[in-house]
């Protein structure tokens, strides 16, 4: 017998268990979605949860400005 009992037409969840918010930007560090959306995310229908996925890449790189750290204080 397979397990397709437990196999949904779901869009599976984005998280990769690296749950961090980000202070000044207010979303998840390792899938990019607000509090909001995390909390919402089994409550939301599949036209919500394919809505938040398809933004989730442009959020990326508000995340990635860097503020100096190592490289700058070495003058690289």
């Amino acid at each position: 017998m397979k397990d397709d009992v437990w196999k949904r037409d779901e869009i599976q969840s984005p998280c990769v268990k690296l749950c961090v918010v980000h202070p000044e930007e207010r979303i998840c560090v390792g899938c990019f979605r607000s509090i909001d959306e995390i909390t919402a995310w089994s409550r939301m229908s599949h036209e919500a949860r394919a809505a938040v996925m398809a933004e989730l890449p442009a959020r990326a790189p508000r995340l990635q400005k860097r503020r100096g750290g190592r490289s700058a204080r070495l003058g690289n």
